[in-house]
């Protein structure tokens, strides 16, 4: 199985990541011509070789208007809305699934900056992380993560550092506060370096991406790459990645299930619906007889041990249940690519999986149907033009 795993050994920040995975890239000068055509000048990426206690490496630096991140010439963007930060990633001209990926890591970062500051997730105005070139960061790790296409991501337990961080709010405690939430059900640990080495926007990429925190696989690796930080300490300042073949073991998995027989059909779909929001693998109701021939329904969950936290406390707030039952399960799955077709009608994803000996393609549904409303042709017509465009 073709596996990524990061080594954060050294924390991780959203331009660290962004180096060590295009040190990966089969062609590092295309992608980053790629990714600053597509940010519009607004933000302009550009990599270098730099080297942290003999250890060679790359550092990307993002330019805002010929400004470097993290010079105090940032007045003309430090207060970013998240709906203002969605509308622009909805504008950039990335693949479909790069946009949503990029979507989703900052509804991480808005959903822990809400708790902190106490405010609704539509009223939270960023600052460091929602700057153009924090923006620019994580849309290119999302197109990197696209491009280099693994089958799981895997990563260490993370180091965030120790000491204070000053920040647009004050100076607070390492980790920061959003940080601690983000990274919550995550292995993390502090040593002696007085710095903070995990930021929010770094966090938030680890807890979307990664699947499993831990040791190294047993792996045999194709390509390691190295990004550094700005920073100088006495251990190497570097984010390391790892791209190899793994054995495809299968992936431990929880079941978390209650049966259920006093819930509308409507109250129902909203605990599935938020459930998946929460990262949920699958979510599926079964039909069941229960105590006094009731007909009831048994919701089952399947998630990753990280998350049974929080799985169980949206259950028991979103149902009427008074316990939950946790079986413990290995899933082998195939591995999953994505591409983009372009027809005559509009572009279509179609997904690719593989392994175990079989490979399978399927165009995208939702795409297939807005293509069919907006040219007046069945879906059937518009899948055979995709299944011609893509021979």
């Amino acid at each position: 199985m073709r596996t990524l795993y990061i080594d954060c050994s050294m924390g991780c920040a959203g331009d660290m990541l962004t180096a060590a995975l295009l040190e990966l890239h089969p062609d590092k000068d295309d992608f980053l011509r790629r990714m600053n055509a597509a940010l519009g000048g607004k933000a302009v990426l550009s990599a270098s070789p730099d080297s942290k206690c003999g250890l060679r490496g790359t550092h990307v630096t993002v330019l805002i208007n010929g400004d470097e991140e993290g010079e105090a010439t940032r007045h003309h963007h430090e207060h970013t809305s998240i709906s203002e930060i969605l509308s622009f990633i909805d504008s950039v001209p990335l693949e479909v699934k790069v946009r949503e990926d990029a979507k989703k890591v900052y509804s991480l970062i808005a959903e822990a900056e809400s708790r902190v500051h106490g405010h609704p997730i539509e009223n939270v105005h960023f600052h460091e992380v929602g700057s153009l070139d924090a923006l620019a960061d994580v849309l290119s790790v999302c197109a990197l993560m696209h491009e280099l296409a693994p089958e799981r991501i895997l990563a260490s337990e993370v180091n965030v550092g120790s000491g204070t961080v000053r920040c647009a709010h004050g100076v607070l405690p390492v980790p920061a506060p959003a940080t601690e939430l983000i990274l919550r059900g995550v292995p993390i640990y502090s040593g002696k370096i007085k710095s903070e080495l995990c930021t929010p926007t770094g966090a938030a990429l680890l807890k979307y991406f990664v699947w499993k925190f831990g040791a190294m696989p047993t792996m045999q690796i194709e390509n390691a790459g190295c990004g550094t930080g700005k920073k100088d300490f006495e251990c190497a300042n570097v984010v390391r990645a790892f791209i190899g073949e793994t054995a495809n073991d299968g992936e431990e998995i929880i079941e978390l299930a209650c049966n259920l027989d006093d819930m509308t059909p409507e109250e129902l779909s909203f605990a599935m619906e938020e459930l998946f929001t929460l990262g949920a693998l699958d979510v599926y109701f079964t039909s069941i007889g229960m105590k006094k021939s009731r007909p009831g329904v048994k919701l089952t969950c399947m998630c990753r041990e990280r998350q049974r936290k929080q799985m169980l406390e949206c259950i028991f707030k979103h149902t009427t249940t008074l316990g939950v039952r946790e079986y413990v399960c290995k899933r082998y799955e195939l591995g999953r690519s994505e591409k983009t077709v372009r027809t005559q009608d509009g572009e279509v994803r179609v997904k690719t999986s593989s392994g175990y000996g079989a490979v399978r393609e399927k165009a995208e549904y939702e795409d297939l149907a807005a293509l069919a409303r907006k040219s007046g042709k069945t879906i059937a017509q518009i899948r055979s033009e995709v299944l011609k465009v893509n021979k």
